[in-house]
């Protein structure tokens, strides 16, 4: 491919004539049958590519994705999307360096609720939206890591239960879309969570039936709780494709490479795979043909990704950031960090799995290494640092608790812990600010900031750790690591921690 002087503007009218691969499908054709809120870099990299798949073949053509926002950012995406007639590029960076684009067209329409709430849900209530699924993020699900209840306190929580209330969230929005598909005699749309949380399928369950309970108590609908519990399904599922952000150089990029204008491409690593429940209440694409694995169990999958993988990103990350390294590749070509990881890995997280139909173990974790250090996709450090509070309780919390409960050792991922406490200081080893991007930075820099007097104070936030701080096989190495990183640094304390591992 040969980069282009002048760049085209994507659109219908000229996806065309690009020197891309696109759709071979009629795209006017295409109707909308799956409702997906959270249009992020994830969705389009993962379940928008694997539904443009199917439509290459001619199927699915009638569950085209409708991509829904309901937060403040989301309109750049619906400026994004509804400029270019909600096409985009899709870009695969591989390691040895080379680029493989497509233009993905399985999205075909977008709304952003704040504009018409009334739209949203009525495209939900129509009997030809099959599913509706979610991209968002662990903070989306709006339940406490410790108790995993719904937060009925929060604010828009409670304006959406007033009487007469236009929703506000992809709660609210989705409860009144079933409200009216049950009044209407209509088959309830399946509700598919595509988060990485354990048991994303059964958190969906969970915080949407506690929601619909509290609508019914408010509006006299008494039985609206148990009727979703009874009748809409909620299928767990896996997802895995590295996805960074898109900078200004992807855009950049994507024009001069491809002679493609296209104001939000997706840069991702060629790996992908999505595991995913047989569980519908009115059908599905048949995605098992283009690649998904649909099985009846997927809970050992999912901890295999979430405490391999995810757990893997952040104990590389605050080590790598603190240690000066700003790209993920850069991090996991060094051999220390690389060695930490895979310590990590065997020592810690895979005892707590389940055996895994169809994995071998030993290749899938060096393989997630080399995937890591693929230095073509450019991840950030910066972004696996971002949103802990979310992250760490529901990836690694969960593996240290576990241990605890079977004597098991649990220095490393104490360890890990303990590299978050220090990168909360918000100042780095060279006397530089650190920026916490995170719903609770606040609270969390108070915190970690109070170490030199209490240097348990980070953990007794009971909400994230649960009473780990009281927790003598956990706090030992923990301290022991925090002392460490505030004497002698991150990359000697990794130094340490491998050798203490031999």
């Amino acid at each position: 491919m040969t980069a282009t002087s002048t760049a085209v503007k994507l659109s219908a009218g000229t996806v065309g004539s690009l020197d891309v691969p696109g759709p071979s499908y009629d795209r006017s054709q295409v109707t909308t049958g799956i409702v997906h809120f959270g249009v992020g870099g994830f969705h389009r990299a993962h379940q928008a590519m694997y539904l443009d798949r199917l439509m290459n073949e001619g199927k699915a053509l009638d569950l085209g994705i409708c991509g829904v926002g309901v937060m403040p950012f989301d309109l750049r995406m619906r400026d994004a999307l509804v400029s270019q007639d909600c096409l985009y590029t899709l870009v695969l960076k591989d390691a040895d360096g080379s680029w493989e684009p497509r233009v993905i067209g399985s999205i075909v329409e977008y709304l952003y609720a704040p504009d018409d709430p009334e739209a949203v849900i009525e495209k939900m209530a129509d009997p030809a939206t099959k599913i509706v699924s979610l991209t968002v993020t662990e903070g989306g699900y709006n339940f406490s890591p410790v108790t995993g209840k719904f937060d009925a306190t929060n604010p828009k929580v409670v304006a959406d239960l007033q009487a007469g209330a236009a929703p506000q969230t992809v709660f609210g929005l989705v409860t009144e879309a079933l409200v009216r598909r049950r009044d209407r005699g209509v088959v309830p749309f399946t509700i598919m969570s595509c988060d990485n949380i354990q048991g994303n399928g059964h958190i969906a369950a969970e915080v949407f039936t506690a929601y619909a309970r509290l609508k019914g108590e408010a509006s006299g609908d008494a039985g609206l709780g148990d009727w979703v519990a009874e009748h809409v399904a909620f299928p767990n599922s896996m997802v895995d494709r590295i996805t960074p952000v898109t900078t200004d150089e992807d855009r950049a990029q994507v024009a001069e490479r491809f002679g493609i204008d296209d104001a939000w491409p997706v840069v991702c690593e060629p790996f992908t795979q999505w595991v995913l429940e047989e569980r519908f209440t009115d059908g599905r694409p048949p995605y098992e043909e283009v690649g998904v694995e649909v099985v009846p169990d997927v809970e050992p999958y999912e901890l295999m990704k979430l405490r391999l993988l995810n757990a893997s990103h952040q104990a590389l990350c605050y080590f790598g950031y603190l240690a000066g390294y700003r790209l993920v590749h850069e991090v996991c070509q060094d051999p220390l960090f690389a060695t930490f990881l895979l310590d990590y890995m065997n020592r810690e997280a895979t005892p707590t799995l389940q055996p895994v139909p169809g994995v071998d173990l030993d290749v899938y974790k060096p393989q997630l290494i080399e995937r890591f250090s693929n230095a073509g996709v450019r991840d950030t450090v910066a972004r696996l640092c971002a949103e802990s509070s979310d992250r760490i309780p529901k990836w690694l919390v969960p593996v240290i608790k576990e241990n605890v409960a079977s004597g098991r050792d649990v220095s490393l991922s104490a360890a890990i812990v303990a590299s978050w406490a220090r990168y909360d200081e918000a100042v780095d080893e060279q006397g530089e600010p650190i920026e916490i991007v995170d719903q609770l930075a606040d609270s969390l820099k108070a915190l970690a900031q109070q170490q030199q007097d209490d240097p348990l104070a980070f953990v007794k936030n009971t909400d994230l750790f649960g009473d780990l701080a009281e927790q003598e096989t956990f706090t030992k190495p923990y301290l022991a690591t925090l002392a460490s990183l505030h004497e002698h640094g991150s990359r000697a304390t990794l130094e340490n921690l491998v050798a203490n591992a031999r």
